[in-house]
Order: C-alpha cells, then sequence, then structure tokens
C-alpha cells in the first residue's frame, strides 16, 4: 500500500495553514496557489469544509456583517493539525498521468493530425497563461524579496515549493509541446509528398 488516499480533504487542510478564511477566500486560494496540484470547484470545497467541520478537523465560525450575508470562517483544529501531519508522515502514492491530450495525440496517426495540432496549441496556451499567472503568484509571495531572502526568512516554505512545481509542470509542458508540434508537422509533410 502506499499511503494515504490524497484527497480534498488534505488539501484544504494544508491551504488553512495560511491562516483563518473563508469558503470565499479558500476557493481564491485554492485558484491561486493550490490549482496548480490540487483543482478543485468551489462547490466541492464547501461540501468538504462542511466535511472537515463536521470531523473536528476544523472550526467554524460565523462573523457577522453589515449589508452583507454573514460569512463563516474556518481554521484548523488540534485535531486537524495532527491530521495532516499523519498525512504528511505516509509515503505518497506515484502519481499516473490520465490525460485525454495524450490519448489523441497516440491516435494522432489514424485520425485528424490538424485537429491534434490545434489540441496541443491550445494546452500549450493554457500553460502560458498558468505561467503569467504563477508569476504574478510568485510576486505575491515574495512581496519584495528575493528567492534568497524569502527562502532563508519566511515562516513557511511549502507555498514556494509547491508553485515551483507547477511552474516547472507547465513549462515542460511547453517544451514537449514545440517538440510534438514539429514531429507531427514534419510527419504531415512527408505524407503529404508521398
Amino acid at each position: 500500500m502506499y499511503g494515504v488516499h490524497m484527497s480534498l480533504k488534505y488539501a484544504v487542510l494544508a491551504a488553512l495553514l495560511e491562516g483563518e478564511a473563508s469558503g470565499y477566500e479558500l476557493a481564491k486560494i485554492f485558484d491561486v496557489s493550490v490549482a496548480n496540484f490540487w483543482a478543485a470547484t468551489p462547490q466541492q470545497l464547501y461540501r468538504e469544509l462542511e466535511r472537515l467541520a463536521g470531523d473536528g478537523l476544523i472550526r467554524a465560525r460565523v462573523v457577522r456583517q453589515e449589508r452583507r450575508p454573514d460569512k463563516r470562517m474556518f481554521t484548523l483544529t488540534g485535531t486537524g493539525r495532527q491530521s495532516l501531519a499523519a498525512f504528511t508522515a505516509q509515503p505518497p502514492r506515484p502519481t499516473a498521468i490520465r490525460d485525454e491530450l495524450l490519448v489523441k495525440v497516440q491516435a494522432a496517426d489514424a485520425g485528424d493530425a490538424d485537429a491534434v495540432r490545434a489540441h496541443i496549441e491550445e494546452r500549450m496556451a493554457g500553460a502560458r497563461g498558468k505561467l503569467a499567472r504563477y508569476e504574478r503568484v510568485l510576486e505575491h509571495l515574495l512581496a519584495g524579496r528575493s528567492e534568497e531572502e524569502y527562502l532563508r526568512d519566511a515562516e513557511r516554505v511549502g507555498p514556494y515549493l509547491t508553485l515551483l512545481r507547477g511552474r516547472l509542470f507547465e513549462e515542460d509542458t511547453l517544451r514537449w509541446g514545440e517538440r510534438a508540434l514539429a514531429v507531427l508537422a514534419a510527419r504531415h509533410g512527408a505524407a503529404a509528398q508521398s
């Protein structure tokens, strides 16, 4: 067995290490800093927050607001921190790629090569967009410090390390996309000449 099954539960607990947050704020945290390694819809987040509160892993408090609906703020409990610590001690399961684009690329010779190239270009455009967003997140994270200063002085380095992984993943997507497009163009050109 490869340890505890990764779930939204632990991604939410890890996000709450940043401090107290509302469900809306957590959704923004997920969109900005957690999405590079774990995706969730706001509806999934809200359901998970209810489960975690019910399990005693997080505490919820209501904040009254004038002219706006009341909001619930969530924090980790001691039990939540213990659960997260136990999770981090377990070896992770190996990752496996499950990517519909790669199935289409695998079948490119039997299908529409132009469509496959368009799909690759679309993936590359998405990677460029994510890289631009990750650069903005990095600027916010560093807050005017150099990376060396941040790594030396920051209270937590986990957000930096996961952001680094997300950046490297998207850069690799661009490198692979460029190579795949070149190979498909060369094959398509050779096939057209035959």
